[in-house]
């Protein structure tokens, strides 16, 4: 038992040091796009009743998620995702806000997922959700502004892979499946089997027309070129629609200048299942999943009793700084920390020293040097507090200043201002 307590559980982790501050930075960078846009900040707990992230809110299994009892008894949850807990905002802080919120927010969310596979139990969202607009602008605005803050964050090899709900369902509602087929043939597309997709409607006597869409869903990916082939499947106006709504959405990236930055994928049916109409998805290499997640999801925010179109998207910090680090990407961090070292007898000039340091903005730690430890051991624990600098008060009025980059050092016989 002993031997567990110093070990994490499983899909979480410690961040620490350097790695801690360049995640910080990440989020300041992120943040700022999302202000500059207009969004407010917006802060929800981190667990909430069972029924805000129930089957029927359409977020992730109840198997999935992490429970608990509070003293009434009542069933409390982590949070698995923070869209709906700001639908829930949205009906009782803004229930008589007729006029467009922008809200962004940073938060932690907890997925217990059934198949590990080396994913975070644990990991960190920052997003926006724009409510109260049904518009082509909306969603453009939302994907535009997630190519922003991925730029903005300093990456700059990554796709934002955009679908559309409807066209899926549209497709769906063609085949004719029961339950337990639907469910069979989504997760037959989603890992792109369409082998199976073929076996599974000729096994079903499908209409020769569904079964040839659904054999060209493949190749519905790609740039804006696609929706002329997506048109010509087009069996219902669902799908139809769909398509021309992407069409729309395109003309108002390239008035954003991020046209070169999407990708249309018309198989994609979203992960939650809320989403009404398009999704989107960002990727770039060195990461195992999606570093953008998004979509509109117009029926969520009457489930809390309050009808509102909305659209929204988080970026998965976790995943974005590991996709950073796997392609070797530096996110600069000025450390210019001040570490004072000092002989006992100098001890209220160091703190007098670190106080004036310290009211400039320095940042500026002390320690009292030890008799069982050489200068050495000092510099180098200095270093690994990323220090720039270290003052060494020794005794008869003395102070070596010396800089850790280098190693240099001199004294000086005044104090340091």
């Amino acid at each position: 038992m002993k031997q567990q307590m110093l070990h994490t559980p499983e899909g979480v982790r410690d961040i620490y040091g350097m790695e801690y501050k360049k995640k910080l930075i990440l989020e300041e960078r992120l943040e700022r796009v999302l202000h500059l846009y207009g969004y407010q900040d917006i802060q929800t707990p981190m667990f909430e009743y069972f029924d805000v992230f129930g089957k029927e809110i359409g977020t992730i299994p109840s198997r999935e998620l992490y429970k608990f009892f509070d003293k009434e008894g009542n069933t409390l949850v982590l949070r698995p995702d923070i869209t709906p807990s700001i639908a829930r905002v949205a009906t009782t802080i803004f229930e008589t806000e007729r006029m467009p919120i922008r809200l962004c927010y940073k938060g932690d969310t907890f997925v217990n997922h059934l198949s590990y596979k080396g994913k975070l139990r644990e990991s960190t969202q920052l997003g926006a959700e724009l409510i109260g607009v049904d518009s082509v602008d909306a969603d453009a605005e939302m994907i535009a502004m997630a190519v922003s803050c991925l730029k903005e964050a300093g990456l700059s090899d990554f796709q934002i892979h955009i679908g559309n709900v409807d066209f899926f369902e549209g497709l769906m509602e063609e085949a004719q499946l029961n339950e337990e087929e639907e469910q069979r043939l989504r997760e037959l597309i989603k890992n792109r089997n369409y082998f199976g997709v073929d076996e599974l409607l000729e096994g079903r006597q499908t209409k020769v027309t569904t079964k040839t869409a659904f054999q060209i869903l493949p190749e519905l990916v790609g740039g804006i070129e696609i929706m002329k082939e997506a048109k010509k499947i087009a069996l219902n106006s669902k799908i139809l629609e769909a398509a021309k709504r992407l069409e729309r959405i395109y003309e108002i990236l390239v008035s954003y200048g991020v046209e070169n930055d999407v990708t249309f994928d018309l198989s994609m049916s979203g992960t939650y299942g809320y989403y009404t109409g398009i999704i989107f998805r960002g990727y770039t290499y060195g990461t195992g999943d999606a570093i953008v997640k998004g979509g509109r999801y117009d029926n969520l925010l009457g489930k809390f009793g309050k009808e509102s179109p909305s659209v929204g998207f988080v970026i998965v910090v976790d995943e974005l700084l590991s996709a950073f680090n796997r392609q070797k990407i530096a996110i600069p961090c000025e450390c210019k920390n001040t570490f004072i070292l000092y002989e006992e007898e100098r001890a209220a000039e160091a703190l007098s020293l670190a106080k004036e340091f310290r009211s400039s903005g320095k940042q500026t730690s002390l320690a009292k040097k030890q008799t069982d430890k050489d200068l050495e051991a000092y510099i180098a624990h200095a270093k690994q507090n990323f220090c720039t600098s270290m003052l060494y008060l020794k005794q008869a009025n003395e102070i070596e200043m010396i800089h850790l980059p280098t190693g240099k050092k001199k004294s000086v016989t005044r104090k340091i201002k």
